[in-house]
């Protein structure tokens, strides 16, 4: 069968091979292979400092981000801001808040919700939440100049899915 043996290495050629691979390959380099495929990737040489472990680290990261995509914009300005934060408390409201924004629908989308028999509408701004005139900085203090009682701003609007456990207890 020697026909089929061709086409087999024909389509291996011709064929990227997988990442998976790929990162094997990089995990048999020692110490000298990962330097020379840091410049051949990075076009500069590795940093004496790296161990082969964070060589081997950052080419598969590298590897991935190539081939899947790599962080998007958000991300990336939140972690260069982390190099300049000291306290832990603030690099847990800078990685909330970006978590918040991924979640709240884009600027110019309008929220209703009913409530006490009025139709309330928000507008989504790039500065926050724009109602009756005033922006806030949240949904939660929108929902509570609304209601005059705290709430989830985005379990007011709709935003958040109920968990099942929730909806059982309420049947």
């Amino acid at each position: 069968m020697p026909g089929k043996h061709l086409v087999g290495t024909a389509a291996t050629r011709s064929s990227k091979p997988s990442v998976n691979d790929e990162i094997a390959h990089l995990r048999d380099l020692d110490l000298a292979g990962l330097r020379r495929r840091w410049q051949t990737e990075f076009g500069r040489t590795a940093p004496q400092h790296l161990s082969r472990n964070l060589l081997l680290r950052i080419l598969a990261y590298r590897l991935q981000a190539d081939r899947f995509g790599d962080l998007d914009a958000d991300t990336i300005k939140t972690l260069e801001r982390v190099g300049g934060i000291s306290q832990k408390d603030s690099l847990a409201n800078e990685l909330a808040a970006l978590d918040r924004r991924r979640s709240l629908p884009q600027a110019g989308t309008v929220l209703v919700r009913e409530w006490d028999r009025r139709s309330h509408h928000v507008m989504v701004t790039p500065e926050g939440f724009a109602w009756n005139g005033k922006t806030f900085e949240s949904l939660s203090q929108v929902a509570f100049a609304i209601t005059g009682t705290r709430w989830n701003g985005p379990r007011f609007f709709g935003l958040r899915v109920q968990t099942t456990a929730s909806l059982e207890v309420l049947e």
